[in-house]
């Protein structure tokens, strides 16, 4: 019998986690094509195209070489840098926030791509300071300075949420590279004495609106808590199985605001239901156990740092997007991870998954062979 052959391009692509970001993008895509009325257009259609197209670029940074990504890291910390400046320059205004770039054929939103960003520039840093140092001031204040500036940046615009994602990531490098305990015990003192004083001083009125609201949604279900009662009232109407494919009368009707962006999940849970959390619940738990098996092969200090940071970064895009819809943390406006439509989002995922990609083949390549 002739035995069946497979191209080895086809064979050595990673299917463990394409499969289930395939099942995951096709799920969401019949989401926002629900919340359109039943149009491809102007999500649904969009969604999916866009994901093969980030797709592509994902396998081809998967064949990036290790030495390539070491010297990118600080070119492309300064231009995101730059691009975070002109956003306060030049940058597009929409719901009261200065976040965007008009690139004509997208509106990129450059604090997006700082999540990434920040990740590989810390993990290059870390890599090249010896390892006698990691315990002093060398690996902290550079550090620091290199979260400072595009944290500040992203905080002028202002998006609190954003600003969180790409300093979490950050002292979850630092705090895997090896600095000592107590700078986070000690950091985490000075966020609890000073998050107060900030409350009153730093964050604009609708941030605070959005914080006073989390605490008791009922205080003002008309204004700032519309958002947070109606997301609860479409996931929990959702019951076991829903109301039905299309049958979602929550964002049918307009009750739910941003129903295929921030709160695509409550969109999803209405009409599938407690299965259908499930289902995105288990799709995720497999991309993330993925990127962590990725993580803990890596053959090096670098590929280690880089991976856990890219895993860290999709998992606080998914922790924050259920816990905010759910009512668990304040409106942040960070959409779920590949199932929310946005560009600038699914862009930003695929950087991640293409860069744990790379890291994967690097631990697979024979020693003195990465690049």
């Amino acid at each position: 019998m002739q035995r069946a052959y497979v191209p080895g391009f086809i064979a050595r692509q990673p299917w463990g986690v394409i499969l289930p970001l395939i099942a995951l993008v096709g799920f969401g895509g019949a989401v926002l094509y629900s919340a359109a009325g039943g149009h491809l257009m102007p999500w649904a259609l969009l969604h999916v195209v866009r994901f093969g197209v980030f797709l592509a670029m994902a396998l081809v940074i998967a064949r990036i070489p290790q030495g390539w990504f070491k010297a990118a890291a600080l070119p492309a910390y300064g231009v995101l840098c730059v691009m975070l400046v002109l956003v306060e320059l030049l940058g597009h205004v929409s719901g009261g926030s200065q976040r965007w770039l008009n690139l004509g054929f997208m509106q990129l939103q450059p604090s997006e791509l700082m999540k990434p960003g920040i990740v590989l520039v810390l993990a290059w840093f870390y890599s090249v300071l010896p390892p006698s140092e990691i315990r002093t001031w060398r690996a902290i204040v550079p550090a620091a300075m290199l979260l400072g500036l595009p944290a500040g940046l992203v905080m002028l615009q202002p998006d609190l949420g954003t600003g969180l994602a790409i300093s979490f990531g950050a002292v979850v490098i630092m705090f895997l590279a090896g600095l000592p305990l107590w700078l986070f015990i000690g950091g985490g003192a000075v966020v609890s004495v000073a998050a107060p004083l900030a409350f009153f001083t730093l964050l604009h009125d609708y941030q605070r609106k959005r914080v006073l609201v989390f605490l008791d949604p009922e205080s003002d279900p008309l204004g700032s808590g519309y958002h947070i009662t109606q997301s609860k009232i479409a996931i929990g109407s959702g019951g076991l199985a829903g109301k039905g494919f299309g049958q979602g009368s929550q964002s049918h009707l307009n009750y739910l605001p941003e129903s295929h962006t921030d709160f695509v999940f409550a969109t999803m849970a209405e009409e599938w239901g407690m299965i259908g959390g499930f289902f995105v619940l288990i799709i995720f738990a497999l991309i993330l156990r993925w990127g962590l098996g990725v993580a803990l092969r890596a053959p090096d200090r670098f590929s280690r740092l880089l991976a856990a940071g890219m895993v860290t970064t999709i998992f606080f895009y998914l922790c924050i997007n259920l816990m905010m819809v759910m009512g668990l943390a304040p409106v942040v406006g960070i959409p779920l991870p590949f199932v929310s439509h946005g560009g600038s989002s699914m862009m930003t995922n695929m950087l991640c998954i293409g860069t744990l990609m790379a890291v994967d083949r690097w631990s697979r390549a024979p020693r003195g062979a990465l690049g």
